[in-house]
């Protein structure tokens, strides 16, 4: 991803409310399920990590990524904000700058 791609995925995270939130029990194989069908059916989502959850939001961020094939586009304190292009042409809402 370019840095011109990452801006403009960063804009038009500024307007996103987090949908998921990690809590005390960190990442569960659910909570990594949930996060995968919601990039597929969204492609651009924002993660809320709340403050009884002891691992660093970095981590959670790349694990996140790694584990749902997609791409962490910004971290800023307790929000992680992810990114995944969609495979059904039909559900694809964001075009990328090239």
């Amino acid at each position: 991803m370019t840095t011109k791609q990452r801006a403009y995925l960063k804009g038009l995270a500024m307007n996103l409310d987090p949908i998921f939130q990690i809590g005390k029990s960190s990442l569960t194989p659910e909570l990594t399920q949930a996060v995968l069908e919601a990039l597929e059916a969204r492609e651009l989502i924002k993660i809320s990590v709340l403050k009884n959850c002891l691992d660093d939001s970095r981590d959670l961020a790349q694990t996140l990524a790694e584990r749902t094939h997609s791409e962490v586009v910004q971290v800023i304190g307790k929000k992680i904000v992810l990114y995944k292009e969609s495979k059904d042409e039909k559900k694809k809402k964001i075009t990328l700058p090239s």
